[in-house]
């Protein structure tokens, strides 16, 4: 049977952010480890076009909702091509099958007394596109995802029965207790659904950016709501629905990844749908957790989130690869820093697993011209089967996704093989004529080179193979050397350059106070301070103080809005200020002035007096243009 995994489908009103590249590189080492054990594996990956959110963004950035999908869209497929993601469909929910596979849905589900029309009254966010009841706001108000404001809606709706399928989806928890990983997660759906399901509000009339109802309605006012139209872009592109080859067979046997975020709609709605139209239902759903930084959740009004391919050119791609997997246990947060990925990289990666092979690729060449080769282990019986018990567990961590765990037990055996080549001193056999029990020692320690570099496959593909190449295995092996614990006898070696330099120092520094700026600068340390306009919202007095001010700043839809602390108090009153298109650097790392929390730094001018004038821009200038 094809196993089927898929990514979130990400909604284009962002860049890729490092939480996009950790969810599609987990998705990448399922495929990779289905494969590894020879089973076929399909992965579809894509993106969300549709919704308010999508029209007001690019209302914002005078384009066409169509053209500013595009140019986003194209943003998440390069950057998955670039960083070598195995994926077999990238669907986009503006692509004609899966419009005509929507309305299909949309129409099946109709006719079988699931969805009716109504009027929906209750409160919406724009920003995560969801419906709330007003037992689910904070404070009556906002909304529970996001904290951001919600709009209060009253309007003629389509309803999808969702309190229909109550017991229907506690029983599927029931018989499947393993079905949302980690099982907290699963815990906390069911407490949930426990709290009874509303009837859900499947569409929208305030705005046209979406999927029209299917032409038997007869009702043009209305578009589908954006999350039916998401969750169904996980079987358009397999035919469902539509023109397109039908393989919907491998939907019998499918895994989805999701952050945690949004697992009620993977969890809840999604299951639902699929029990509406008789479909099979999903066999996993594993819920990550976010990253942070410095203990913040990453968002682009913050300023703190981190460009995955900033991260990859500079450190290499399987080092983040490698960082983002091993890091934290799966299913929690875990904050992101370069000082720990480079000290992941140097200690885990260079020393313990680039240096094994670089003793051993140099051991060969100078005493056996690069062919090892051994038929009696027996001195090394002890470590040989303690690799083996090692070996035997990891499918159980890879299983039930604790690839952290998985890469923890695995390097366990190169610190086998490392410690055997300390132990047993081969340089001082060979002085002792011992040179069987040399080249048994290094046949032991190309083994299990051998082993491990096909079980890192998953993770470091491209590393792993370049280790295999050096040894001259290959993926054939597998079936011998992993499952039936046999050993190589003899190897050919092939020098290859070191994988994993040290690196030496955090290739980037982004926090501009480390550098004076009244000392001479070049140009790679200016191009670190980055400059925006935006416009002063709001500006307010701080207490206790008679020189500061915070102010509330519009950066534009790519950055969004930031608080920031200024001491200009004493020559402007903040009512004056209000709407001035001012400079700002945006990239200084958030710090507390008098208990308040600052996110940049506002751009002033200095005369001979002492006084001090604001940074402007003319005002036909667009909000978050660059200086410099």
């Amino acid at each position: 049977m094809t196993k089927y995994v898929t990514t979130p489908i990400y909604y284009v009103n962002d860049v890729p952010h490092i939480g996009h590249a950790y969810t599609t590189i987990l998705c990448d080492m399922f495929k990779r480890y289905q494969v590894l054990k020879g089973n076929e594996c399909v992965l579809l990956t894509g993106t969300d076009e549709h919704g308010q959110k999508i029209e007001n963004s690019a209302k914002l950035k005078q384009k066409s909702t169509q053209e500013y999908a595009d140019e986003i869209s194209f943003k998440f497929q390069n950057l998955w091509n670039n960083f070598g993601i195995a994926y077999d469909y990238f669907v986009r929910t503006t692509d004609k099958y899966h419009d005509i596979g929507v309305k299909y849905a949309f129409e099946e589900m109709y006719r079988n007394g699931d969805i009716y029309k109504g009027h929906y009254e209750g409160n919406y966010c724009i920003s995560c596109e969801t419906f709330f009841t007003k037992r689910q706001l904070v404070d009556e108000f906002f909304c529970p995802d996001c904290g951001k404001e919600t709009t209060p809606l009253k309007e003629e709706s389509y309803f999808f029965r969702l309190s229909k399928y109550e017991n229907k989806l506690l029983e599927w928890y029931k018989e499947n207790p393993n079905i949302i990983l980690p099982l907290h997660k699963k815990n906390e759906i069911i407490k949930f659904i426990e709290g009874g399901l509303s009837d859900l509000s499947i569409t929208r009339s305030g705005f046209k950016w979406g999927i029209s109802l299917p032409p038997f309605v007869n009702d043009d006012k209305h578009i589908i709501y954006v999350w039916l139209d998401a969750l169904l872009s996980y079987i358009t592109p397999l035919g469902f629905g539509n023109d397109n080859l039908n393989k919907m067979y491998f939907f019998n046997d499918a895994t989805h990844f999701v952050g945690k975020d949004i697992l009620r709609f993977h969890a809840i709605y999604w299951p639902a749908f699929l029990m509406s139209l008789n479909l099979p239902l999903p066999k996993k759903i594993y819920a990550h957790g976010w990253w942070t930084r410095d203990g913040a959740k990453m968002s682009k009004s913050v300023g703190n989130v981190i460009n995955p391919e900033e991260i990859a050119n500079t450190y290499g791609l399987e080092n983040m690869r490698y960082f983002l997997i091993r890091e934290v246990p799966f299913g929690q947060d875990g904050d992101f820093s370069r000082k720990a990925l480079i000290e992941r990289s140097n200690s885990e990666l260079s020393d313990t697993l680039g240096n094994l092979l670089s003793r051993l690729l140099g051991m060969g060449e100078k005493y056996f011209n690069l062919t090892i080769e051994s038929n009696n282990f027996d001195y090394l019986k002890n470590e040989i089967d303690e690799v083996a018990i090692i070996i035997e567990s990891l499918e159980y961590y890879m299983e039930n996704m604790m690839p952290n765990r998985y890469l923890e037990e695995l390097w366990k055996i190169f610190n086998i093989a490392n410690l055997s080549i300390t132990k047993y001193a081969p340089w001082d056999m060979m002085k002792e004529q011992k040179v069987d029990d040399v080249a048994t020692l290094l046949v032991f320690v190309a083994n299990i080179l051998a082993k491990g570099s096909l079980l890192l496959y998953p993770i470091l593909p491209n590393s792993s193979k370049e280790i295999m190449k050096s040894l001259g295995v290959d993926f054939s092996h597998y079936n011998k050397i992993i499952l039936d614990n046999e050993l190589i006898n003899t190897f050919k070696l092939t020098k290859i350059p070191p994988l994993f330099p040290k690196i030496e120092k955090p290739a980037i520094e982004t926090n501009i106070n480390k550098i004076n700026l009244k000392d001479e600068i070049n140009i790679k340390q200016f191009d670190k301070i980055d400059i925006r306009v935006g416009k002063i919202l709001e500006a307010k007095r701080i207490e206790k103080s008679n020189n500061l001010l915070v102010l509330n700043i519009d950066f534009g839809e790519s950055i969004g809005t930031r608080q920031i602390v200024s001491g200009i108090a004493n020559f402007y009153k903040p009512e004056n200020i209000n709407g001035v298109l001012a400079c700002a650097i945006i990239n200084l790392k958030p710090s507390k002035i008098m208990g308040v929390l600052s996110q940049g730094m506002i751009l002033t001018t200095e005369d001979s007096k002492g006084n001090l004038s604001l940074l402007s821009v003319y005002s036909n200038t667009e909000l978050g243009s660059k200086i410099g």
